[in-house]
């Protein structure tokens, strides 16, 4: 039995629902709010939603689509780093919409999930993967720590806010 397309779409409904939620949150804060750090040691959702976006493009533009490298990490953790409510919207998007696409290609040639797409690229860095990871592990992977900071940005969030009001369709 093959389980690559309920795999693929298990992990792309995962993904789905975040970008859902962390859109949500973004809507319901201000500058001020995503400017913001609980304490002078810890991330501001500026930080976090930064991460992500590199996350996206460093695992999956600059490795399988060969995007020249463009990313800043040290900067995604800088303190005092800003960004508008439409920036934070938009690097949001961005992120989501690179993997999104990802999963969608996978799903037209689902015998590359086994695939070991970093073999012939340089090491990598800042990762819980090596270049013998495939394909499958790598998305797994991305699940679990964009998972983490979307969960983080909602707790700050939270912090600043309340209750966030969500919409479920």
């Amino acid at each position: 039995m093959d389980i690559s397309m309920p795999v693929i779409d298990s992990i792309l409904s995962k993904f789905k629902a975040d970008k859902k939620w962390l859109l949500q949150a973004i809507e319901q804060l201000t500058e001020e709010d995503i400017c913001w750090s609980p304490t002078n040691e810890s991330n501001s959702i500026a930080n976090l939603i930064s991460h992500i976006r590199g996350t996206a493009h460093a695992r999956i533009e600059i490795i399988l689509y060969e995007i020249p490298d463009t990313r800043d990490r040290a900067k995604e953790f800088e303190s005092g780093l800003t960004l508008s409510k439409e920036q934070a919207l938009l690097k949001a998007t961005e992120a989501f919409d690179i993997i999104i696409a990802y999963l969608e290609y996978l799903k037209t040639c689902p015998e590359i999930l086994l695939s070991q797409p970093f073999l012939d690229k340089p090491p990598l860095t800042f990762s819980a993967v090596n270049n013998q990871t495939t394909a499958l592990n790598l998305m797994i992977q991305m699940v679990r720590e964009i998972n983490y900071h979307v969960g983080q940005i909602n707790y700050i969030a939270k912090m600043r806010k309340g209750p966030l009001v969500w919409k479920y369709d």
